[in-house]
């Protein structure tokens, strides 16, 4: 078949040319950044506390550390409204079966944040009473070291967390375990070295 010599006919190429002057993309790679980039900045965390880590969670919303900055003041009060579960505290076995109700009710796509010893292995509650990892009762996408972890140790998880739904690692990473996103970080909690005092610190001094 002879080629169509269009500019010296002085038509226009039409349909032919067209993926020279438009983007062909699918439609799928056009939207998914910016969801993407919608999901990380509006996690909202559901109000659910269990023990002394809860403490530290309600210190990371205060005015000192702002979670406002992220768009994450208000901890939401019915887990219909949140899509992120922060699992602040050891978990009874009493507990489990309404902590996994609760996650079960909270909207898709939706994340968990195991925060404390206490809540990723038991800690130092070895025993029949409670639950030895949260991950055997939800998915669990970072793991927040600490005994408690203080705001800036969960700050940092959150942070990482909110990376990893940007990028779309972390639906990448529950696609291929199966579960959650298991990631473990570092404990950022700032904390020096004790200060000693009295008879204690003249000792130290005197190399006693």
């Amino acid at each position: 078949m002879t080629e169509i010599d269009y500019k010296h006919w002085g038509i226009s190429p039409g349909i032919e040319a067209i993926r020279e002057h438009v983007l062909v993309a699918k439609l799928n790679d056009l939207v998914a950044p910016l969801v993407n980039w919608s999901r990380a900045k509006s996690v909202w965390p559901a109000q659910f506390g269990l023990a002394c880590c809860a403490l530290e969670m309600m210190a990371a919303g205060g005015a000192h550390y702002d979670l406002a900055r992220f768009g994450m003041e208000v901890f939401r009060g019915s887990p219909r409204q949140a899509d992120l579960m922060i699992v602040a505290g050891r978990v009874s076995q009493k507990m489990a079966p309404v902590l996994r109700q609760v996650y079960d009710q909270m909207m898709e796509p939706k994340w968990v944040i195991s925060m404390g010893v206490c809540a990723s292995t038991g800690g130092m509650f070895n025993n029949y009473a409670l639950v030895q990892g949260v991950d055997e009762v939800v998915p669990v996408d970072v793991y927040t070291p600490g005994c408690p972890p203080g705001p800036e140790t969960l700050l940092h998880s959150i942070v990482t967390l909110r990376a990893m739904i940007q990028s779309g690692e972390a639906v990448e990473r529950r696609q291929r375990s199966g579960s959650g996103a298991e990631v473990h970080i570092e404990q950022r909690d700032g904390q020096g070295a004790p200060v000693l005092l009295g008879a204690t610190r003249e000792r130290e001094r005197e190399g006693r």
